[in-house]
């Protein structure tokens, strides 16, 4: 019995390897202050992968909207959800890497990106309001108000286990958090000459 239980294991991690191993794109959410862009660069520099971050995706009307302190709706995410979503299919179909941002706040929203997409990944940047807000009182020259921290929180349907989420905390520096991404979905970091 023990042997069959040991056999399943390693069959079981041998599929987990090689899923890591597929990941093409790794989506990198949390509400807005949380580090997204930070750790998605940082990340995708490690790895030697794409970086693009989700608010180069938005319309013109929905940095207005946000810049006036009017919290985005469902019908202005759809749109940049699935721009998003067309740039993570095309790096997977090209067999080419990336990483990329999104709030992606809604489970709903979520499906959009990955759904079933087994080689892409999804990592949740956790924090708590205070540090939160904290961070985004500093930020200068970006269209997101703290004013509209309170929404995204409202809004927020954190990642279930069936997500499999790679749940990061914001408390640690953004070295260690990219770090433990990458010890979290087993991935290689590049040599510095390659």
């Amino acid at each position: 019995m023990a042997r069959s239980g040991a056999l399943f294991d390693a069959m079981t991690i041998e599929r987990d390897d090689a899923k890591r191993a597929a990941i093409t794109v790794i989506v990198i959410m949390g509400v807005s202050g949380s580090g997204k862009t930070a750790i998605g660069a940082l990340l995708a520099g490690m790895l030697h992968w794409e970086f693009a971050d989700a608010d180069d995706f938005h319309p013109e009307s929905n940095i207005l909207k946000m810049a006036s302190g009017i919290p985005l709706g469902d019908e202005d995410r759809w749109p940049w959800l699935h721009a998003i979503a067309a740039w993570i299919d095309a790096h997977r179909a090209k067999g080419t890497r990336g990483v990329v941002t999104c709030s992606a706040l809604k489970r709903r929203y979520r499906d959009i990106l990955i759904g079933d997409r087994r080689d892409v990944a999804l990592v949740y940047l956790q924090g708590e309001k205070s540090l939160i807000a904290r961070r985004m009182a500093k930020r200068h020259e970006h269209f997101m108000p703290v004013a509209l921290l309170q929404s995204q929180l409202d809004t927020l349907e954190e990642p279930g286990l069936d997500e499999h989420p790679v749940v990061v905390s914001i408390d640690a520096p953004p070295l260690a958090m990219a770090t433990e991404i990458v010890r979290a979905l087993d991935l290689p970091v590049p040599t510095s000459g390659a």
